[in-house]
């Protein structure tokens, strides 16, 4: 199984996500902002956690916009996986993939701790190694990681089973409590948390291992 991280000038977690993908058997490449294209063949595209573009306009505007990501939204409306986490999560809502906008946090700080997540679907291929209402640990860092998008929007995501994950005790402010959601074809994932930082014992918990467990065992047997 092939996948590939996106990486743009600002960019911290790629190497983690890298990692994680690498440790559950994905043969992964980096891919620079300035590339036209992805490689060919792959199953997965993720989009990493950091400060793409130091966050200037918006978080994740700018990378919304760089040549890579052109790709990645072709790629998405093909049919394949995408994974954007934190800041990857802001650039997703920036090209239109997933719906809403991530927010300065509600008490106008960073935020940086492990937070309780409620799995609250398991039809994806992201989260079917979770039971459904289970509460894992996982950590954040960031300073502007507040959901919101219209009523009819939230209202929309929970008639379509489209929440991912949602707090356990609401952190920065985020409508619903929504850590994360789902593409209409439930194939792009956007979250703030950081299942990657909660790979393996050395990172205090693994709690995040059967998110990337669940992706490759998807592409596997689809």
């Amino acid at each position: 199984m092939r996948a590939a991280v996106v990486v743009y000038p600002g960019s911290n977690c790629d190497r983690d996500m890298k990692m994680a993908l690498e440790g559950v058997g994905f043969d992964v490449s980096m891919v620079w902002h300035k590339e036209a294209e992805l490689p060919a063949d792959l199953d997965v595209v993720a989009v990493p956690g950091g400060f793409s573009f130091g966050d200037y306009l918006r978080c994740g505007a700018i990378a919304a916009r760089s040549p890579v990501t052109n790709s990645v939204i072709e790629f998405a409306n093909k049919g394949g996986h995408v994974l954007g986490v934190c800041n990857g999560f802001q650039v997703l809502t920036e090209t239109g993939l997933l719906p809403g906008a991530l927010l300065r946090n509600a008490g106008l700080k960073y935020i940086c701790r492990t937070v309780g997540l409620t799995v609250e679907t398991t039809s994806s291929a992201f989260t079917n190694s979770y039971d459904q209402g289970q509460t894992i640990q996982v950590p954040i860092a960031h300073h502007d990681g507040n959901y919101n998008a219209s009523a009819d929007e939230i209202s929309r995501l929970r008639d379509e089973d489209r929440i991912a994950f949602t707090y356990s005790d609401n952190p920065n402010g985020s409508q619903g409590d929504i850590a994360g959601v789902l593409s209409e074809n439930r194939r792009v994932l956007g979250m703030m948390p950081h299942p990657e930082r909660a790979f393996e014992e050395a990172h205090g918990n693994t709690d995040g291992k059967p998110f990337f467990a669940s992706l490759i065992e998807a592409m596997a047997t689809a």
